[in-house]
């Protein structure tokens, strides 16, 4: 086969199932986020899709200082790797709030922010933050159309920025505002609907100012409307996909030309009957939660899934008489994201060679607090 961008000269050394980060793609979809953005300084990453500090410290090299995380390990993490500032944008109950706010303790330098759409998760965080010591930001989760969490705007969103402006130990930082209901594959229906959906929270915050509320920040939407939300300089930014990117978003977005960074290495081990192959790669080596194909082979998109389990993959194509036993092939996930979470590590592709591994450093849960 002729050489190609997914192809690797020291193959051999890399055990199956694999993934494999490269270098070069992953710098392509860095420059042209903050491209998009026009700014690092408007970027808030997501974290999520890699949770790879070594990218951490590439971002921060970049310009790129905020970012928001998922979990408190990922948090965390952007904290070691230089983050200026951090937002962790889930509801922060029960524990996490003590672990946050211990966050905020061991790294004076790193702002730590949460989200709250109810009086219950400010008085978490109120007494997390008094009990440890610290100041912690906050911002209103404000529900723009996916009914996940936050709060529609209106009087008792109000009401709740007001009690966490006037909460000790809590500094109100501004409005959270997540659409990732909003994924139509026509650019204009897209934006037609990004625009409908942040018309309320644009009057929300105009209303907060004319209360004499100082909004900092509005931090809006996802990978999808990225470059919509783009175009409004009153906006951060904080797309996550946009990393390692799949084919999931790849197909559907065209207008967002970022590459796929990330593709997992499988290795023919059986051929069950003249049109079959089967490769080390089941469900705890790709995300499982969508339908097949869950990963698209390179050397063989067209191949037909006929079953998958815990550690194989079996395809069926008529190509099966070209592919020998050991030999590799090169997927892109269907969804990234939950895909990376299942690898310890990755290998590091550099001008077509593996060099070095990068731990999944935010993988587990639990780093240190």
């Amino acid at each position: 086969m002729h050489p190609a961008w997914f192809h690797i000269q020291n193959e051999a050394d890399i055990p199956s199932p694999a993934l494999l980060f490269y270098r070069n793609r992953i710098e392509h979809n860095l420059k042209l986020m903050i491209q998009i953005a026009g700014d690092p300084n408007r970027l808030r990453p997501h974290v999520k899709t890699h949770k790879c500090a070594e990218i951490i410290a590439w971002q921060v090299a970049l310009g790129i200082t905020r970012f928001k995380a998922s979990t408190i390990a990922e948090a965390e993490m952007c904290a070691a790797a230089g983050a200026a500032d951090v937002l962790l944008a889930m509801p922060c109950v029960g524990p996490n709030a003590h672990r946050l706010a211990e966050l905020a303790r061991k790294f004076p330098q790193t702002s730590f922010s949460s989200i709250a759409d109810a009086e219950d998760t400010i008085r978490f965080l109120a007494s997390a933050a008094q009990q440890h010591g610290v100041t912690l930001g906050i911002y209103i989760e404000i529900d723009c159309g996916m009914a996940r969490t936050g709060i529609v705007p209106g009087d008792e969103a109000a009401y709740l920025v007001h009690v966490m402006k006037d909460t000790p130990k809590i500094q109100f930082r501004g409005i959270h505002a997540y659409d990732g209901h909003i994924h139509d594959e026509s650019l204009d229906v897209r934006q037609e609907r990004c625009d409908a959906a942040f018309t309320a929270v644009h009057q929300f915050r105009c209303r907060l100012q004319g209360e004499g509320v100082i909004v900092k920040e509005l931090v809006a939407g996802g990978s999808p409307t990225f470059g919509i939300h783009a175009r409004h300089p009153d906006r951060t930014l904080s797309p996550g996909t946009t990393v390692l990117w799949d084919f999931g978003y790849g197909d559907k977005h065209p207008d967002l030309p970022f590459l796929p960074a990330a593709a997992l290495l499988a290795r023919v081990i059986s051929k069950p009957g003249h049109n079959r192959i089967t490769l080390d790669l089941g469900h705890k080596s790709v995300a499982p939660e969508n339908p097949h194909p869950r990963v698209r082979f390179e050397e063989l998109p067209d191949a037909t899934p006929v079953m998958q389990s815990e550690e194989h993959l079996v395809l069926e194509t008529e190509r099966a008489h070209e592919f020998l036993i050991g030999q590799a092939l090169h997927g892109i996930p269907r969804h990234v994201c939950p895909t990376v979470s299942m690898h310890g590590e990755a290998h590091l592709i550099e001008n077509g060679r593996f060099t070095t591994r990068w731990p999944v450093t935010a993988r587990n849960r639990r780093i240190s607090v």
